[in-house]
């Protein structure tokens, strides 16, 4: 007898605990669709549509403003009910002039942070693998599920790779030109995505390595000198002076780093 397969349905009560929705309200919730984010880790659109901002009251209305191609993310258009939306991704609407960024917060979801026209322009990524390819190429493997390609002058001393896993990289969309490179270094202001401390932003302090029996870990520092850790995994570097991306106010721990 062959297998069936996964469930097509998602109840609200075992949807994950990211999603700033209610529970009780109904039954079901959209499930979501394969895609470059996680799905315990992501939010479907259709969810951002009806249940969080509020532009259409069922599923029909959220499948005719996605037909119409109303809605982008990264740039692009995006039809399908399901799509992934996740960490630092940039939902756009043309016609109301609404650009959002998917942030964490302190109280373990997602959320949509409101931004410009100019910084709906570009997102970071993180840096999660590398690979060397044929013809002196190296591919940067980002956590979104890009590949970035950087030409190799000599693949036997690669001057140019000065990229490192962890590190981010600034990228335009929807085009994936990089703008900046963000190195995972002492003094880097990064976001923490994950874990217990999920929201906070500070200044890395120290790397510890891992061992056999624990993740490598880091150890940031807030504006007001509250040092905390957290697995190296769950640390975003966004920007060296300053964050390269504006921050809900709650989450804007540290600015600088003098």
């Amino acid at each position: 007898m062959g297998k069936m397969g996964g469930s097509r349905h998602l109840k609200r009560l075992a949807a994950p605990p990211i999603w700033p929705i209610p529970r009780k309200t109904a039954i079901w919730a959209v499930k979501t669709s394969p895609g470059p984010h996680p799905a315990d880790y992501s939010i479907p659109l259709a969810i951002i549509l009806r249940d969080i901002l509020g532009y259409a009251n069922n599923m029909r209305e959220v499948r005719f403003i996605l037909n119409n191609r109303m809605v982008l993310v990264d740039g692009l258009a995006r039809v399908d009910p399901g799509f992934p939306v996740g960490i630092m991704d940039v939902l756009s609407i043309p016609k109301t002039g609404e650009h959002y960024r998917i942030l964490p917060n302190r109280s373990g979801r997602l959320t949509l942070h409101r931004i410009d026209g100019v910084e709906a322009r570009f997102k970071l990524c993180k840096i999660i693998g590398k690979t060397m390819l044929k013809n002196g190429r190296l591919q940067l493997n980002l956590h979104d599920g890009r590949n970035l390609l950087v030409r190799l002058s000599d693949p036997m001393h690669p001057v140019e790779d000065v990229y490192h896993t962890h590190d981010s990289i600034q990228i335009s969309i929807p085009n994936n030109t990089m703008l900046s490179h963000i190195p995972l270094k002492e003094g880097a202001i990064c976001l923490v995505v994950r874990g217990s401390n999920m929201g906070r932003v500070g200044y890395l302090v120290e790397r510890i390595p891992g061992s056999l029996t624990s993740d490598p870990r880091a150890i940031l520092e807030n504006e007001g000198g509250e040092r905390f850790e957290s697995i190296l995994d769950y640390v975003f570097p966004i920007g060296i002076d300053k964050p390269l991306i504006s921050l809900p106010k709650p989450t804007l721990e540290v600015v600088k780093h003098e």
